[in-house]
């Protein structure tokens, strides 16, 4: 374990999370000394990473680098599901077969960014597969449909007349009891996974566990955000919208992709992508809003950083 105490641990771990639960009872498992598990799952659903799904797992490579143990779990089963987050009706569900590729890319390449030696890489159809009928209600029976319908995607799409399959709300269920079948201290996701993790915390607490702390961190805009009346407005990175930087892409089409970000996004991609201190950056930003340095250079910096 790292010599940092829980204090100084638990300011750096929180640096650029949007939502912490809970951090008093982060700080007190920091304070235990042992290496705290430390979950997130990723579904294949497409088969290649970008630096959107990055910003996640630099926060889990800094708590490999702190001594805790990384769980990177590949959602080979939950995938066959579909997450319903953010979806206006109901998505397609990929073959067993497009899963299966979409989780060898994703395993090879997250090692872009996590140390290999460091990482649990655990595949979720290892206890969800084994599962049958009647476990599956007995889980279903562990949490309310009042509960699943606060969401904000699923009360848009009931307003609407939209379609919600009953798949769909057993998602955020199996995505809990990963935690379960992990025994996790904390689960981290983007800001709009939320729900789901803190529907793994109630889950835990059903089967007598300890609940999971949660973190989430922000959602990364894509190539073209634009800084608007002080704040920055763009699509979420995403392949199919083709505003993204593929972790395999070759070196010299990255570099070209993010020199081509604006001035201002720049210091957001710093803020959640570069391992650089936050005194740094501030100093960085500071000397190109006073002309002592060329904001390309800074730029340039940092492409350099991601490429590396």
């Amino acid at each position: 374990m790292t010599s940092m105490d829980a204090d100084a641990q638990l300011e750096a771990l929180t640096r650029g999370t949007v939502d912490v639960h809970v951090a008093e009872d982060l700080l007190a498992r920091l304070k235990t000394g042992r290496p705290l598990k430390v979950k997130a799952g990723f579904d294949p659903t497409r088969p290649d990473l970008h630096l959107g799904h990055t910003v996640l797992m630099q926060k889990m490579r800094q708590f490999q680098q702190l001594g805790h143990e990384v769980i990177f779990v590949v959602g080979d089963f939950t995938a066959r599901i579909g997450d319903p987050t953010g979806k206006s009706q109901t998505r397609s569900v990929p073959t067993e077969e497009e899963s299966e590729e979409g989780a060898r890319t994703y395993a090879e390449q997250a090692f872009k960014v996590l140390d290999r030696d460091k990482t649990r890489l655990v595949f979720n159809s290892e206890w969800l597969s084994p599962m049958g009928f009647a476990d599956v209600i007995r889980l279903a029976g562990r949490y309310r449909l009042a509960r699943m319908m606060e969401r904000d995607d699923f009360k848009k799409r009931w307003a609407e007349h939209a379609s919600i399959s009953i798949h769909e709300l057993l998602y955020p269920l199996v995505q809990a009891y990963d935690s379960v079948a992990l025994e996790c201290d904390i689960e981290l996701g983007g800001t709009d996974q939320l729900f789901n993790l803190l529907v793994g915390r109630e889950i835990m607490r059903e089967y007598g566990q300890k609940p999971q702390c949660v973190m989430t961190t922000p959602i990364l805009e894509g190539l073209g955000a634009k800084l608007e009346e002080g704040k920055i407005v763009g699509d979420k990175m995403s392949k199919s919208l083709d505003n993204y930087v593929g972790i395999t892409e070759a070196p010299r089409d990255q570099l070209f992709k993010l020199m081509s970000i604006t001035d201002d996004v720049m210091w957001r991609y710093y803020e959640l992508l570069s391992e650089e201190p936050a005194s740094a950056i501030a100093k960085m930003k500071s000397e190109c809003e006073a002309g002592q340095m060329n904001p390309r250079d800074a730029k340039l910096r940092l492409a350099r950083e991601i490429v590396g």
